[in-house]
């Protein structure tokens, strides 16, 4: 009868929910980082397809999705052709649909967002800031906007400890350990790691917690009256400097340069181990990271290398 046993399976096996059922689903499973990522890439597909089901996608539909997003996309500062948003929203498909098949939804096969590919990523312009440069920007950013001490206090925690914003965001008052001067960080991946921090922003750290309310489990970072600080306060800070500073502006300077400069100035003055110790990196899936299994820094090695990087002395430097 030319029917196979799979037919007879998959005919037997209910209907995919659409994208509008399931997306609640997922995004009630998934971090809270991922939740951040992928959330308005989830927007706008529910925008278009949120009472289609998830089987009645093809790659042929996604890249025409991908299309329609390139061409609404909002112009920002650092808006390059719509590459990232295409990729971002590749990645956001395919962690639907890997939940689906997961969940037995759909077959692996018939999966359309792993037959999509993404596309090539451009190389990034962000790069180290000069020493003039980091100057004029620790100006502008503590003689100018509505909290020059709050906004002082976040350029300082990410140039010393070149955490990514996620993970100041995430910093809480019982993150602090102030007799070995040291943050514990929690970052993408769900990655943590204890950070060195110099005695002077460790004073401050506490003195923010002091005087703001920041609870023992709560967020650290607030406003004056209290409340935590988000990714807005970050995107606030960053226009007022593109205003205040052209070339900053321009090249859509942002928080992350701010890692590059830290992690650049310990690369290049204490190795390549040190810094990547200091980036919090931990991945092991290539000849490199396998390489540095063996020549791991190790914290009173960051400790130091903070330590010349601040001028002030560390409690864990060597």
């Amino acid at each position: 009868m030319g029917v196979t046993a799979e037919d007879l399976l998959n005919s037997a096996k209910p209907p995919a929910p659409t994208f509008g059922e399931y997306i609640p689903i997922v995004s009630a499973a998934v971090s809270d980082g991922t939740r951040r990522a992928y959330g308005p890439y989830w927007n706008r597909v529910l925008e278009k397809w949120s009472d289609i089901s998830l089987s009645d996608r093809t790659p042929t539909d996604i890249q025409r999705l991908i299309q329609h997003v390139k061409a609404n996309l909002t112009v920002r500062r650092n808006t390059r052709s719509g590459n990232s948003a295409a990729e971002h929203l590749i990645a956001a498909l395919r962690c639907i649909y890997r939940h689906a098949v997961n969940d037995g939804l759909i077959d692996e096969r018939a999966n359309p967002a792993a037959k999509v590919p993404k596309p090539r990523r451009q190389p990034s312009n962000r790069r180290a800031l000069s020493g003039k440069q980091m100057d004029q920007l620790n100006d502008v950013v503590a003689t100018t906007g509505n909290d020059p001490q709050l906004d002082s206090l976040i350029i300082r925690l990410h140039t010393e400890t070149a955490a990514r914003r996620g993970g100041a965001l995430a910093l809480r008052p019982k993150d602090l350990d102030e007799e070995q001067c040291l943050v514990h960080l929690r970052e993408k991946g769900e990655t943590s790691r204890w950070q060195p921090v110099s005695p002077t922003l460790m004073w401050h750290l506490l003195q923010h917690v002091e005087h703001r309310g920041a609870p023992m489990n709560g967020r650290l970072l607030r406003y004056a009256d209290g409340r935590p600080i988000t990714y807005h306060r970050y995107d606030n800070l960053w226009s007022r400097v593109g205003e205040h500073l052209a070339w900053a502006g321009k090249q859509g300077v942002s928080t992350h340069w701010l890692r590059y400069t830290t992690l650049t100035w310990v690369e290049r003055h204490f190795g390549y181990a040190v810094a990547r110790a200091f980036a919090g990196h931990n991945d092991t899936n290539t000849d490199a990271g396998s390489t540095t299994t063996y020549v791991r820094a190790t914290l009173e090695e960051v400790a130091t290398a903070l330590a010349a990087l601040t001028g002030e002395q560390h409690p864990l430097a060597a």
